[in-house]
């Protein structure tokens, strides 16, 4: 099997969920997607697991929320990294919707 293909995905502006790149076989491994949170909610604590994440916040504002106690405050221009083994939730603190495109990539040896 070979290596996946390039390729151009538009990021769509209808304020839903947008999955973009579904692992294997698109990629090799990495996963991404771009939610929008409305004010007040949050996408829900999950963990990282074995893989290491990334988030590129492009409009709105929150807070990171991590599995040992810490708030990392959040907004549009900013990106933000969650280490493997990372239990996390993103909240949309602000007034406008919380929009992101997350990147989640496996670790090797982990």
């Amino acid at each position: 099997m070979g290596l996946p293909e390039p390729k151009v995905i538009d990021l769509v502006n209808d304020g839903e969920y947008q999955p973009l790149l579904g692992g294997a076989p698109v990629t090799c491994g990495m996963r991404s997607g771009r939610p929008v949170i409305a004010p007040g909610a949050d996408c829900g604590e999950h963990s990282t697991k074995e893989h290491e994440e990334v988030l590129v916040v492009l409009s709105g504002a929150g807070k990171a929320r991590l599995g040992n106690g810490t708030e990392l405050s959040i907004r549009g221009g900013q990106i933000v990294y969650i280490p493997p083994r990372t239990e996390h939730n993103i909240v949309n603190t602000g007034q406008e919707p919380l929009s992101y495109v997350y990147v989640v990539a496996p670790v090797a040896g982990l």
